[in-house]
C-alpha cells in the first residue's frame, strides 16, 4: 500500500467546489473518476480543503492510498489524460503511511482578486469579482493589516458551519494592485466556512463608507457575523499555497 500526495490546481468555475455532493460536479468526483481508469479501484481521495462553488486553487493538495503500481513521475500525466481541461495535476510523491492532506495542513495562503478595470474583461469572467467602481488599495492594505493575529473568527464565519473551536491565527495579509487587478492576500494556520470571502466583502464595504475605517479589530472582538461585511462571491478566491 502507498500514500500518495498529488498536487493540482483547477479552474472552479463550472464546479461545486471540491467534495463529493449528490447532485452536483466537484473536482473530488472527477479526481476519483480519473484515478478509477488509472488504477481500476475506487479509491478514497483526501483533499486539504472542501472549497465553495466557484472557487479555484492555484495549489490544492491530497492524498490517496492505492496499490497502485505506476510511478510518481508517470501518475500526473496519467490522470491528467483522463481529466478535463479545467483540472490538472502537476505534483506526486510518496508520503507516509500516516499522512493526511487535511490534519497535517499546518496553513494555507488565499487570494481574493477583484478586477478593477471601467469596463468588463471576457478574460477574467468568472475568475475575478468585477468591480468597476474605485478601490484605494493603500488604504485597505492598512486597514487589512488589522486581521492579523490569533482569535475568534466567528464575526468572519458563515451561519452554516457546525465548527466549534472558531479560534485561528492570521499570519499575514495585504492588499496590493497591479494594473486593472487588485489582489487581497491573506494566510493563516486555518479558515472557517467563507471567512476570506467574508474579509474581503469587509474590506469592499469599508472602501464603500459602509462600514468605518479603523473598525476590524473592535468587529474580531464582537464575535458577531452581522458587523462584518456581505461574503464576496466565490469567483474570486483562489487557495494558492498549501504548508505542511
Amino acid at each position: 500500500m502507498r500514500n500518495l500526495l498529488l498536487t493540482l490546481r483547477y479552474d472552479g468555475s463550472r464546479y461545486h467546489g471540491w467534495q463529493i455532493q449528490p447532485n452536483g460536479d466537484t473536482v473530488q468526483q472527477r479526481m476519483t473518476d480519473a484515478f478509477y481508469k488509472l488504477s481500476g479501484k475506487k479509491e478514497n481521495i483526501i483533499g486539504c480543503s472542501r472549497t465553495d462553488s466557484k472557487v479555484h486553487a492555484d495549489m490544492f493538495c491530497c492524498n490517496v492510498r492505492t496499490q497502485c503500481a505506476v510511478s510518481c513521475e508517470k501518475i500526473p500525466d496519467a490522470l491528467n489524460f483522463y481529466l478535463p481541461g479545467d483540472i490538472s495535476v502537476y505534483d506526486c510523491r510518496e508520503v507516509p503511511e500516516s499522512f493526511h492532506a487535511r490534519y497535517d495542513c499546518r496553513g494555507k495562503e488565499y487570494i481574493y482578486l477583484i478586477y478593477n478595470g471601467k469596463y468588463r474583461n471576457p478574460f477574467y469572467e468568472n475568475r475575478a469579482l468585477f468591480y468597476p467602481y474605485f478601490i484605494d488599495e493603500r488604504m485597505l492594505n492598512a486597514e487589512a493589516a488589522a486581521f492579523a493575529g490569533k482569535y475568534d473568527l466567528s464575526a468572519f464565519c458563515s451561519s452554516g458551519s457546525e465548527v466549534k473551536d472558531r479560534v485561528r491565527e492570521i499570519y499575514a495579509s495585504s492588499v496590493e494592485r497591479s494594473g486593472d487587478l487588485v489582489r487581497f492576500k491573506v494566510s493563516g494556520s486555518g479558515f472557517l466556512y467563507n471567512t476570506v470571502r467574508i474579509m474581503a466583502g469587509t474590506l469592499l464595504e469599508i472602501q464603500q463608507g459602509k462600514i468605518e475605517k479603523g473598525t476590524i479589530s473592535r468587529i474580531i472582538e464582537s464575535k458577531n457575523r452581522l458587523a462584518a461585511g456581505a461574503t464576496a462571491d466565490g469567483c474570486g478566491l483562489y487557495l494558492s499555497r498549501v504548508f505542511y
